[in-house]
């Protein structure tokens, strides 16, 4: 396939460091203490990690962070140079094995971004994560000191036989990234006002890197185009028309250039900052390559390489905008984290054996932020053997058996496949006439084709892997002793609610909803605000139709792992559609084409943090609305079906997925995963 794509398959040169191919892994956060060493040096987990995706074809890779500076007791790359020295050997021929190179970001950390308030920043501002806090102002002393580490940190490197470093960032929001944005950065010192002085911090680093490593040693930049932001905290949606509160792409094209012009020998350019998060972690609801168009523009006014980075898994996208010199490099993140071997893939033709990755963000990008940051690891929620490939590595099962798997949705396809690669004979039995369960309606929307990807997928390894696949047929307890294990994967059923007024032909639960698509132009009433409901309020109201969500607790989208970009992303496409949103909230009763709702008020802060009263409605106390609505899709969750399991239990029998209790994609692949690699 080389023939097809010979430009992504071409070498290119990173100041004197030749690349062997297009592709390029970008940085993504690998934190925690199993996979990073106290002196910011990889462990060899971490190592194994970076390797898999060097060895699956992947010609540049780019580390996650490492700070500069002590952190929030993070690993620093200046704390122990000589162990960081001798830990990253391992790293570095491991990828230089298959022919890869390996790029460090040192990072100069999160100033209003960081989730520790007080933190030094160009300004005082209020912090991302709680508005309330504010960060401090950096002191001269306090950047020199930056500056100083981050040319030790790249010397370290250098002697580590890293070949190359990138710099974090004028980037998302961080910390260099404030500085240069006139709206974060109110500071009357060289390091503030004009663009000059405010650039002036990345540019240090920049030149102390050369002066200490020499000139010709590869410096990158992790580059945002455009801020995409309206405020502090708000971000703009895609095609929005509003006004740039951040940086703007006629100043990013002057911005980009007096970057390049200082000594940065590559540009990592993506969009965003953590007021715009869903730019820089694009969500499923984002467009595809979505930063493209913007990062075009940066290519017309630089010299070196220009990598874009941002949902762009597309070869035909990237070979094309690289034949046209719109771009140099294609830079993944996240589908090489649910494919390691996508490079490969690709070169060899079997681009429909590459597992996609579905913008869920629950094994990545949330999965990290649920904890301390240096307690859970990086992984992803389609592929459990991220960041443990070897422990997770599926080997042939010593002793081959038969196996039923009972239930064709993800968790079932999942636990057929790992055991069919193990060497079991395998049987899956799905009652109804095709795979995926619940899943076939989940992936219905339009902006879920990657969800639709993973269905094919998951459908051709079975049938690769020549595993019996029974549809339209049910398993019985009789079936029971034909096989040595069995998997029961029988899903769940969708609650339901006793309302007068429900059995209505204008009523439908939300699999029915996601499997009809003929609702539109309609007033819709949603009972439940999860992440389904949400969805479907989005989805419908961006057909023309007038949408109210009803949710019985006090916040929407409770959905465990549901990362910051998705919820903040969705959150606003909901408001710019106009849904409307009555939480605290319950429906009494459907008649007449009326929804007759029931909330209870319990408390609205006004923008000076006082709750304030609707008039004649006290605290706790009723208030009744009476809303249109044509059609009501009601959306509440989902009741286990272990009745199978119940019948045929024993210690050959193993329940997984929603038939558990329901969960998402991560949570059903993750549990099937791991219960067949160790039959």
């Amino acid at each position: 396939m080389t023939e097809k794509y010979p430009h992504l398959f071409s070498p290119i040169k990173i100041g004197n460091v030749e690349i062997k191919n297009r592709f390029a892994m970008m940085p993504m956060g690998v934190f925690s203490k199993r996979m990073m060493n106290p002196d910011g040096s990889y462990s060899k987990d971490g190592a194994d990690y970076y390797i898999e995706r060097a060895k699956g074809g992947t010609g540049l890779i780019i580390t996650g962070l490492v700070p500069a500076i002590s952190w929030l007791g993070f690993p620093h790359i200046c704390k122990s140079p000589e162990t960081y020295i001798e830990n990253q050997k391992y790293l570095v021929e491991g990828i230089h094995k298959y022919g890869a190179k390996v790029f460090i970001q040192i990072t100069a950390i999160s100033g209003r971004s960081s989730p520790h308030p007080g933190d030094p920043a160009p300004s005082v501002m209020p912090m991302v994560w709680d508005p309330t806090k504010y960060s401090r102002e950096m002191t001269k002393d306090e950047i020199k000191q930056y500056i100083e580490n981050f040319a030790k940190g790249a010397l370290y490197a250098k002697k580590a036989g890293i070949d190359g470093v990138e710099i974090h960032a004028v980037h998302e929001g961080y910390l260099l990234d404030q500085f240069t944005i006139a709206n974060f950065n109110h500071r009357t010192d060289e390091y503030g006002g004009s663009l000059e002085n405010r650039l002036r911090f990345p540019i240090e680093i920049v030149q102390a890197i050369k002066q200490t490593c020499g000139q010709d040693y590869p410096v990158s930049l992790r580059y945002s185009v455009r801020s995409y932001t309206k405020d502090f905290n708000r971000g703009a949606l895609p095609g929005e028309d509003f006004v740039e509160f951040g940086r703007d792409l006629e100043e990013s094209r002057i911005v980009a250039k007096m970057l390049v012009d200082a000594g940065y020998d590559m540009l990592n350019c993506d969009n965003g900052t953590y007021d715009a998060w869903y730019w820089s972690h694009p969500p499923v609801y984002m467009p595809q390559a979505c930063n493209l168009e913007d990062v075009k523009e940066i290519k017309k006014v630089v010299d070196v390489p220009v990598i874009c980075a941002g949902k762009f898994y597309n070869p035909d996208i990237a070979e094309a905008a690289i034949a046209n010199g719109d771009i140099d490099m294609m830079g993944m993140g996240r589908p090489l984290l649910a494919d390691p071997y996508l490079p490969q893939k690709i070169m060899e033709g079997k681009q429909d054996d590459i597992r996609p990755c579905i913008g869920c963000h629950q094994g990545c990008l949330s999965r990290i932020f649920q904890s301390p940051l240096t307690e859970k690891d990086i992984c992803c929620a389609v592929n459990p053997a991220v960041g443990r490939e070897k422990a997770y590595e599926l080997k042939p099962a010593k002793t081959k058996k038969k196996i039923a798997v009972v239930g064709g949705g993800i968790a079932g396809m999942e636990a057929a496949r790992v055991s069919a690669i193990r060497g079991h004979e395998v049987d899956l039995y799905e009652k109804a006439g095709d795979l995926g369960g619940v899943f076939i309606a989940a992936s219905s929307f339009d902006f879920k084709d990657e969800d639709r990807r993973l269905l094919a997928w998951f459908k051709k390894q079975l049938a690769d892997l020549k595993v019996n696949v029974k549809l339209n047929t049910e398993f019985t307890a009789n079936d029971k002793d034909g096989y040595d294990e069995i998997f029961v994967a029988t899903g769940a059923t969708e609650r339901k609610l006793d309302i007068p007024g429900l059995d209505s032909p204008n009523v439908s639960y939300a699999i029915d909803t996601l499997l009809d698509k003929k609702i539109e132009n309609k007033n819709v009433v949603i009972i439940g605000g999860g992440l389904t409901g949400c969805e479907i309020a989005y989805d419908l109201a961006k057909k023309g139709c007038t949408v109210t969500v009803v949710e019985k607790t006090e916040t929407i989208l409770n959905a465990w792992g549901l990362c910051a970009a998705n919820y903040n992303m969705l959150v606003e496409l909901m408001e710019y559609y106009k849904v409307r949103i009555i939480k605290n909230a319950v429906l009494d009763k459907y008649e007449d084409q009326v929804a007759y709702v029931t909330e209870t008020i319990k408390n609205y802060p006004n923008v000076a943090g006082r709750a304030a009263r609707i008039p004649g409605v006290g605290f706790g106390e009723p208030m009744q609305h009476k809303i249109p609505a044509d059609h009501i899709v009601v959306s509440v969750g989902y009741t286990s079906n272990k009745e199978l399991y119940n019948k045929i239990k024993g210690d050959n029998v193993h329940l997984i997925g929603d038939a558990v209790e329901p969960e998402n994609v991560m949570g059903a692949v993750w549990k099937a995963y791991e219960k067949a690699m160790n039959i």
